[in-house]
């Protein structure tokens, strides 16, 4: 089968090395002349994918992963296009279709009779019916669901572990009618191999959503079920600190019961996922009340994380103060909806001098991203863990001179290594 993979990031490049790994013929498609070079090359563009780089050599060498810059000419080649371009919602919630518009019009322009085109990436409910069915088929004048099959089929993979993820979750799909479905089916199950799951309620492989509603409607509702438990936890913690109780007993209590499931506190997770999905889900349903408060209160956990600190060494106006962590969390390169930018912002408007350290960014791009540099061993009077980094486990208070207090806003850091200074943790009693 011939495939074409139309946005080569984080999560579409690691599909494509898949499809490839299991005999497929497969493009890459990316707007991004120097990813595209660096993929022919068989070079990873992009650090921290488990296996990625063995793996995408293995495949170039040997000729079934091919990238380019023209999407329309991969399009008119293949059997099956998976889409997996980035989107995002402006300030007001509103999801921005630009990039998926603008792929979608070059898949359109290359779309021939009897090709699957299933979309991927994340979108509010009834995207790929109302909106990039109609537009496949004014452009390519053929009918959606007649001449090609169109499905919506979600990733539910984390970077970093793609490869063992698409193996772990079953594939979901559903089509914009039945022979969409069975086209979509049939498409995942040769492309894709699964762990052996008893305690899933059916056999884990791909599963028939029916439509693609339902399908949209299943990523939106994990990540969703997500947000507002992470929320309903960061309440409970900020009520456990002026409660004098340790919240990580009382949610390690709750989670023994097999009903129960309830996330550890900290600074708002971030990254495409739950910041945005959920607002996904507002965009369709804006009564969702408990949705808009449980994103509300996440996104209010860096300005609490300030708060702390500022409880335990006064005043930051004119305090150095050093962010750990660009990375929305540990041992993945990326910042987008980063607990950093709120963190960062809060202490500026506080009056503290901010530093950023990351041990996967260089100085350029720390710099690049608006920030000043900071090296681990200078002095600083107050630290906020916001990434749990490996290279960061291991730190001790002789390691910022000066140090009045920490906050760990992942429950990452070792209280016993920073003894001498004030340590806090978001959620604990007294915070140190």
């Amino acid at each position: 089968m011939k495939i074409a993979l139309v946005a080569l990031g984080k999560i579409g490049l690691p599909l494509a090395v898949q499809f490839a790994m299991k005999g497929h013929q497969v493009i890459g498609c990316d707007v991004n002349q120097k990813t595209v070079d660096l993929v022919n090359e068989g070079t990873e563009p992009f650090p921290g994918e488990t296996h990625l780089g063995e793996y995408l050599k293995d495949v170039v060498a040997k000729g079934l992963l091919t990238a380019t810059t023209d999407t329309t000419a991969a399009v008119s080649q293949v059997d099956a296009v998976v889409v997996v371009v980035p989107l995002f919602v402006d300030n007001d919630g509103v999801p921005d279709f630009g990039w998926m518009d603008d792929a979608t019009q070059k898949i359109a322009a290359g779309l021939k009779p009897g090709t699957l085109v299933s979309y991927e990436t994340t979108l509010p409910v009834g995207t790929t019916r109302n909106r990039f069915a109609p537009a496949l088929e004014k452009v390519s004048g053929l009918k959606a669901g007649v001449d090609f099959d169109l499905v919506f089929s979600p990733e539910r993979v984390l970077t970093g572990r793609v490869f063992a993820d698409l193996r772990k979750y079953p594939k979901l799909v559903g089509g914009i009618n039945e022979k969409s479905t069975k086209a979509g089916i049939d498409f995942y199950n040769a492309v894709l191999d699964f762990d052996d799951r008893p305690d899933l309620t059916q056999k884990n492989g791909v599963w028939d959503l029916l439509t693609c509603e339902a399908s949209e409607m299943a990523k939106l509702a994990e990540t969703t079920y997500r947000d507002v438990n992470i929320a309903l936890a960061n309440q409970f913690a900020i009520f456990a600190e002026g409660a004098n109780i340790d919240i990580a007993k009382v949610i390690a209590a709750s989670n023994s019961q097999p009903y129960s499931h309830i996330h550890q506190p900290g600074i708002a997770v971030g990254g495409h996922c739950i910041p945005i999905y959920p607002r996904f889900y507002l965009w369709n349903d804006p009564k969702a009340t408990v949705v808009r408060a449980a994103r509300e209160a996440n996104a209010g956990m860096p300005e609490h994380a300030v708060g702390l600190l500022e409880s335990a060494i006064g005043s930051l106006s004119g305090k150095k103060i050093a962010v750990l962590g660009i990375s929305y969390r540990g041992g993945v390169k990326e910042s987008a909806f980063s607990g950093v930018f709120p963190t960062v912002d809060n202490l500026k408007k506080a009056g503290a001098t901010v530093f950023v350290n990351d041990p996967m960014y260089t100085e350029e791009e720390i710099s690049a991203l608006g920030f000043s540099s900071y090296q681990i061993g200078d002095a600083i009077d107050g630290v906020i863990l916001q990434a749990d980094h490996k290279e960061y486990k291991e730190l001790t208070a002789s390691n910022f001179p000066g140090l009045q207090a920490l906050v760990d806003g992942r429950r990452y850091l070792n209280p016993s290594s920073f003894s001498t200074v004030k340590f806090l943790v978001i959620g604990s009693p007294a915070n140190g």
